[in-house]
C-alpha cells in the first residue's frame, strides 16, 4: 500500500490522540491553578468576572460529562454543584481535577468511532453529536484558561506558555 493511499484511508485524528490533545490541554489548566496563589485563586477577579476557582470548578465539572459522552448518562448540575462543595483550597481543587482526569482516562475507551456520530442532550441544554459536545468542553476549558491568563499576569505572574499543552 502506497503512503498516499494509507493517508486516504487514515482518519485526521484518532480517538487516542484526540484524548491525548484533550488531556494536553488539561495539563496546561492544571499548571495555571498551580501558578495561582492559594488566596488569589478564590477571590481574585477582574470586572465581575468569577475567580478562577469557579472557573476551574465549572471545566471540570463539564469534564465529568465523559459518563454522557460515552454512554448518554447525564448527572444534574444539582449533583454536580454537591460534589463540588467542599473544593475550598487549591490542594483540594487540584485533587478534584485530577480525580476527573482519571475518569476521563477510565471511560474514554467507551468512545467509539460510532459513538462519536451519535447525539446527546448533554445535561438537558445542548443536542447535538457527541464530537461535538467534546468540542465544547475542550473549548470551554481554552476560553476559561484565558481568563486565568489575564488574572496571573494581572497578579504579576508570568503563566506557563499556552503552546505547551
Amino acid at each position: 500500500m502506497s503512503t498516499a493511499t494509507m493517508n486516504a484511508t487514515r482518519p485526521i485524528i484518532t480517538p487516542e490522540e484526540l484524548l491525548k490533545y484533550w488531556q494536553g490541554h488539561r495539563g496546561l489548566t492544571r499548571r495555571v491553578i498551580e501558578a495561582f496563589p492559594e488566596k488569589d485563586l478564590f477571590e481574585f477577579s477582574i470586572g465581575g468576572m468569577r475567580p478562577f476557582s469557579a472557573l476551574a470548578l465549572e471545566v471540570g465539572g463539564i469534564a465529568t460529562g465523559v459518563d454522557g459522552l460515552a454512554y448518554g448518562r447525564w448527572s444534574t448540575w444539582e449533583e454536580l454543584e454537591a460534589s463540588q462543595k467542599d473544593v475550598n483550597t487549591k490542594e483540594k481543587l487540584l485533587a478534584y481535577w485530577d480525580s476527573v482526569t482519571e475518569k476521563i482516562n477510565k471511560e474514554w475507551p467507551a468512545l467509539t468511532e460510532a459513538r462519536f456520530n451519535e447525539v446527546e442532550n448533554s445535561w438537558g441544554f445542548y443536542e447535538g453529536p457527541v464530537r461535538s459536545i467534546l468540542f465544547y468542553f475542550i473549548d470551554n476549558e481554552i476560553h476559561h484558561r484565558g481568563q486565568g491568563y489575564v488574572y496571573l499576569r494581572a497578579l504579576g505572574i508570568e503563566p506557563p506558555h499556552f503552546w505547551e499543552h
